[in-house]
């Protein structure tokens, strides 16, 4: 990791988060973070290097990563009032916010509950809602978008490798060596071999992923969107798939008038529109737009 790269444990209400922060003596309007529903701050490893003039803040959102779970509800206005927290504690006004995944819906839902603190937001392959079989339970939804996503997390791993390899063969990962990979995954797993697991668990996803899905939080934010939206759509889905999680942008377009901007980044998966070289190289070109 960069010399310019630095850790802090901000004290939010339900405990404590670790935050990682790149650049912290850049100038300009730091860019905050927010990962997806599995994940941690370093899944933005690969946006700080394409981004090395920027101040990027980071956490791992509750029960994610290093981060304590704590007590009390999570969901989507939990989380964005935990980032408040992190940038009050960090001495920043006013931010960027970039969300991916989950952490879209938290980047939508802070831009509604505290919009004085966002200069604009990129929405980076979620924030928006899904379009999901007739009649499925919000519970249902978690395992059918996630599907083998959600299935690792009760599962356990002998080693660091074995749970590389496991991510080896996920079509979104496959052929790909890269030491930021490593890092990250090595990053996921807690406890000790040989019983590892990843960081977070399935309670906590499906918690998360119903407020997300059925939560009145996100309702009122997209309909309301205070600050310049833009939406950031990978061109295949969880698994490498055709159809994306978005797969007709004109409808979007029309559905959420307030979005700023609506666009396709070609050649990436939901993954690796924020965990590649390429798809971090779009996000920070977007982020950077207008600022």
């Amino acid at each position: 990791m960069s010399s310019a790269y630095r850790t802090h444990d901000i004290a939010v209400e339900a405990g404590s988060l670790l935050v990682g922060e790149w650049n912290p003596d850049a100038t300009g309007m730091p860019w905050l973070l927010v990962h997806g529903v599995t994940a941690s701050h370093l899944a933005w490893a690969w946006l700080a290097a394409e981004a090395p003039e920027r101040r990027l803040i980071a956490p791992d959102l509750r029960g994610r990563g290093r981060s304590e779970r704590g007590e009390g509800p999570l969901g989507m206005a939990a989380h964005a009032d935990d980032l408040v927290a992190v940038v009050d504690t960090l001495g920043v006004e006013q931010v960027v916010v970039i969300g991916h995944s989950m952490g879209a819906f938290v980047s939508a839902v802070l831009a509604d509950r505290h919009a004085g603190r966002v200069d604009r937001v990129v929405l980076v392959d979620g924030g928006l809602p899904l379009e999901l079989p007739p009649g499925m339970s919000p519970r249902e939804a978690v395992r059918h978008v996630l599907g083998p996503t959600a299935a690792r997390l009760e599962r356990r791993f002998a080693d660091q490798g074995e749970y590389r390899d496991f991510w080896r063969a996920h079509p979104a990962f496959v052929d790909r060596e890269d030491p930021l990979l490593d890092s990250y995954f090595a990053y996921d797993l807690v406890g000790a071999a040989p019983s590892l697991r990843p960081a977070t668990s399935l309670s906590t996803v499906e918690e998360d992923s119903i407020d997300q899905n059925a939560g009145d939080a996100i309702g009122r934010a997209i309909e309301r969107m205070p600050r310049p939206t833009t939406l950031l759509a990978a061109e295949r889905g969880l698994r490498g798939e055709v159809p994306p999680l978005y797969p007709d942008l004109d409808a979007l377009r029309a559905t959420h008038p307030r979005l700023r901007d609506v666009r396709r980044v070609d050649g990436v998966d939901h993954y690796s529109i924020v965990m590649s070289a390429a798809g971090a190289r779009e996000v920070a070109r977007a982020a950077g737009e207008a600022g």
